[in-house]
């Protein structure tokens, strides 16, 4: 079936003003393009989901630049910034925090873990057993921790970026779908191509040694990121739009080549995604172009292939984009 794309005039007034959010947002790109080269994909998913509110798992072979992008993201927002190295032998109150006893008061207080920051980097989530994993259900889906009884409530704005090797499976802990769920977007970091590895090399000389991170400057405060993040949420998504989503989500769970598709959250995903994919472009409307780029990221970890179908090769990719194809895009 061809795509109708929906005509989008050249100048329109916009009902909210975006356009403090986009030059923040092109600072912060502008910010990344002094150490990381391509990846251009990588980082407006990344800012997507900040402005989403949602958390990411970042999945690529080890020295695509997962983490250093991750660290270099948390740089350019005047914000806190906390690394987590998942093991095996982590335990979930390494992660959480926990219940101390104070000697001088005789009583015991709570000591909070590294968890309770605004961007939170978690190095190789599969490392670690199922019951720290587990430790980050509440926490991803409420913003919040209980210990002992009582809540502890996260301080926005709060983000989980966490990276995985899809390669190496001694040692790991693959992720219950529950788990994977509660994930916005999955992000695959490929190799970079020929010139931009010439690219990457050059870079590292003109730097003499420094570190990254000394080249990064913060460009938005905690208080604009928060303001930005309302102003996603106006972000205007009409009746046709809606269903076109609903529908794209809806086919998941009977297509023939899957054994498992996707939830209602699913489609709340795709939904918030495509608002700030508007937003960033400096639209206060989303369209069908928006809702595409949204739903690979959110549906490739939420569908489970039939194991006919993996056996013969298909990818999750391969699935999402057969349904999209099936689908009349509104106009």
């Amino acid at each position: 079936m061809e795509n109708q794309e929906q005509h989008i005039p050249e100048s329109f007034e916009s009902r909210i003003d975006l356009s403090g959010l986009k030059i923040a947002v092109d600072k912060i790109k502008k910010q990344l393009e002094k150490v990381i080269v391509g990846q251009e994909e990588f980082i407006e998913l990344l800012l997507v989901s900040l402005l989403s509110r949602g958390h990411v798992l970042i999945e690529g072979v080890p020295g695509v630049a997962k983490t250093v992008t991750a660290k270099l993201l948390s740089k350019t927002i005047d914000t806190e910034f906390n690394r987590i190295q998942f093991t095996p032998d982590l335990m979930p109150s390494d992660v959480l925090g926990t219940s101390v006893l104070n000697i001088k008061s005789s009583e015991f207080e709570f000591k909070p873990g590294p968890i309770f920051s605004n961007l939170v980097l978690i190095d190789e989530i599969n490392r670690s057993p199922a019951k720290t994993q587990a430790a980050l259900f509440e926490v991803m889906e409420e913003r919040q921790v209980t210990i002992d009884g009582n809540k502890y409530k996260m301080k926005p704005p709060f983000m989980v970026l966490a990276t995985q090797n899809p390669i190496e499976q001694e040692g790991t802990y693959a992720l219950p779908e529950a788990q994977l769920d509660r994930f916005l977007f999955k992000i695959h970091v490929g190799y970079p191509n020929l010139e931009e590895e010439v690219k990457i090399i050059q870079s590292f000389n003109e730097r003499k040694g420094k570190q990254p991170e000394t080249l990064i400057e913060s460009v938005i405060s905690e208080k604009e990121l928060l303001e930005y993040e309302s102003k996603v949420y106006d972000v205007l998504v009409e009746e046709k739009v809606v269903k076109y989503i609903a529908e794209i989500v809806t086919s998941t769970r009977n297509h023939p080549h899957l054994y498992l598709g996707a939830s209602p959250r699913a489609s709340l995903a795709v939904y918030m995604a495509s608002k700030a994919f508007a937003a960033i472009s400096g639209r206060d409307f989303v369209t069908p172009d928006d809702v595409k780029k949204s739903i690979y990221p959110v549906l490739r970890h939420r569908i489970i292939l039939t194991p006919e179908r993996e056996m013969e090769g298909i990818t999750p990719d391969k699935v999402i984009e057969m349904i999209i194809q099936s689908i009349e895009v509104p106009r």
